[in-house]
């Protein structure tokens, strides 16, 4: 599936350290899915200690990576 990646997903991203590749993963094997606000979905994996969240907007054919950070382990049950 195709991957879009927003202004805004793409600043986080260099803000938290995380690379396309760790968003990928995530979005191809999550450890867990919730539902977002709206129709949006939150993907999570664990990462070192943290969690890696990874907020979506899924369309038919492609997904649009919103925003992403890394959060502490604690604040997520996965």
């Amino acid at each position: 599936m195709q991957i879009e990646f927003t202004a805004h997903a793409l600043e986080r991203m260099r803000k938290y350290g995380v690379d396309r590749s760790m968003v990928e993963k995530t979005l191809e094997m999550p450890e867990s899915i919730t539902k977002g606000h709206t129709e949006r979905r939150i993907y999570q994996r664990r990462l070192n200690g943290h969690v890696l969240r990874v907020i979506v907007e899924e369309h038919k054919s492609f997904l649009v990576v919103i925003t992403t950070y890394k959060a502490r382990s604690v604040r997520y049950d996965i």
